[in-house]
């Protein structure tokens, strides 16, 4: 990918439209200079340029000197550049700047003296250990602050007290232990704290943050969801921490809530989330359910139960989810379905089952289904009753399974099927296998099929473009047709040597 970045700037230095662009780097009507493997800030950058890229370079320091001619700069992008120190004041003259990126750099720390003109600051991937209280003084107008991937190991809201317009603040991948409240941020929307080493949210973190929209927390060590969440809020984040119970009552005021990821976590049961009246998305994959969760809010739109150790899937588990549109619960031990028990799930377009213990494909399943997943079951047929109601099903997953045949009405019952996997079953190649295939395959349908278990002569042949077996059933239906006029025109003693063996099913071999 660096080849291909660096040969694409290196070919627009040779169309460069102007001669006083600097070498190693392409001017673009004098106000965007871009520039790649310097050694350092060139200085002969045109005065008029607003945005300066530069990236995978040796810049170890950055210096006053490096601007004191770029009075109208705007966006200044360092990336990848091995810098280590920015001498005090760089920036302070500099009363356009807008924004400032020096991402995957090796800063010890956040450059002082940055000008109030500041909106958007990016410090990711560098080797920050501490914040100061002067970092970010008279930074009146910035409005994202990202210092995601450093050392970071503390974190005291009143080093961000300047930042009254601040609306995004991501801090992921630091060592983040503790932090503490109020955090005086008043138009703070989106907050990332993942992938830290938090324990312990204090109760008075958002007393000061009223309007949070988006909060990120997955990747720590909470044992309980924060209390006393802003009201604003719309999507929580909690994957991969150690949470065993939910309490949805100290949720409640949040009315507003769409969607809660609670994955990989230490969850045995879910009670309760119907409190959560707007909730449309509710993911638990990866944690220890041992059932569906219980009275779930009828707003919902996708529920993810997947990789859990959920067995039985009853009528009452979803009788008021009328709005429900995916539901994952593969990678369950799900082996009692009961029929009909989703017919109330009247929107429900994507269904995964895979990688349970079913023996047959549920009965009465929503004729809305557009996809359906059981792959790695234990299902042995694919009966006309199972399927009779999927009009609209577009996508059948049927990999790894029992099964040996196909029954061609079941799959003539689904004139949307555009996909239909059927790989590492134990087919038995007969010739109304192949009749099966050939038919879904004229009405569009895309076939992936397997290798023969049966007959004997056949096994580890692929089904799918076998053409030895196709031949033998060319002449299974040619010897079946000759048989057919030799019993219409001729009598039984003018051909004695002529029989008909009424033990094969000879229309099992007709391909159309």
């Amino acid at each position: 990918m660096y080849l291909l970045y660096a040969f694409l700037v290196l070919l627009s230095l040779s169309d460069s439209s102007s001669s006083n662009c600097p070498g190693r780097c392409s001017c673009d009507s004098l106000q965007s200079v871009q520039c790649y493997r310097l050694i350092e800030v060139p200085s002969r950058i045109p005065s008029t340029t607003k945005r300066l890229y530069i990236s995978h370079s040796k810049i170890k320091h950055l210096q006053l000197t490096n601007f004191t001619q770029m009075l109208a700069l705007e966006d200044f992008i360092l990336l990848a550049s091995g810098t280590e120190s920015v001498e005090n004041d760089t920036f302070k003259t500099l009363s356009t700047l807008k924004t400032l990126e020096l991402w995957k750099n090796k800063l010890r720390r956040v450059p002082t003296a940055l000008p109030a003109s500041l909106e958007v600051l990016r410090l990711n991937d560098n080797s920050i250990h501490v914040l100061h209280g002067s970092d970010f003084e008279g930074l009146k107008k910035l409005k994202i602050l990202e210092l995601k991937n450093n050392l970071i190991s503390s974190f005291s809201p009143s080093v961000l007290s300047s930042l009254v317009s601040l609306q995004r603040l991501m801090m992921d991948g630091n060592n983040m232990e503790s932090v503490a409240g109020p955090l005086p941020l008043p138009h703070l929307e989106y907050m990332s704290l993942e992938n830290n080493k938090l324990h312990l949210i204090p109760g008075s973190f958002f007393t000061s943050v009223q309007s949070l929209q988006f909060l990120s927390f997955s990747g720590n060590l909470l044992t309980k969801i924060p209390t006393n969440l802003p009201k604003s809020l719309l999507s929580l984040k909690m994957e991969r921490n150690q949470l065993k119970v939910v309490r949805f009552r100290d949720m409640k005021h949040l009315e507003n809530l769409s969607h809660l990821y609670l994955s990989e976590n230490s969850l045995s049961s879910v009670d309760g989330a119907q409190l959560l009246a707007n909730l449309t998305t509710l993911e638990l994959s990866q944690n220890q359910l041992q059932m569906l969760p219980l009275r779930l809010p009828a707003r919902l739109q996708k529920l993810d139960c997947s990789n859990n150790l959920i067995q039985k899937v009853t009528v009452e588990d979803f009788q008021d989810l009328r709005d429900l549109k995916h539901l994952f619960l593969d990678n369950n031990i799900v082996s009692l379905f009961e029929a009909g028990a989703l017919q109330r799930c009247s929107q429900l377009s994507n269904l995964a089952l895979e990688q349970n213990l079913l023996l047959s494909i549920p009965l009465r399943l929503p004729g809305t289904l557009a996809r359906l997943d059981l792959k790695g079951n234990a299902i042995q047929d694919i009966a006309e009753r199972e399927l009779k109601d999927l009009k609209q099903l577009q996508v059948l997953n049927l990999r790894n399974n029992k099964i040996s045949a196909l029954d061609l009405k079941a799959l003539e019952g689904l004139p949307r099927l555009r996909h239909l996997y059927l790989d590492g079953n134990p087919w038995n190649c007969t010739c109304s296998l192949l009749r099966a295939r050939e038919v879904l395959k004229a009405k569009g349908t895309d076939v992936r099929g397997g290798q023969c278990a049966a007959p004997a002569e056949r096994r580890g042949e692929s089904w799918m473009s076998s053409k030895k077996i196709m031949r033998q059933c060319e002449h299974h239906l040619h010897l079946t047709e000759k048989s057919k006029e030799a019993k219409k025109k001729s009598k039984p003693e003018d051909h004695p040597s002529i029989r008909i063996n009424m033990d094969d099913d000879y229309y099992d071999y007709e391909i159309d």
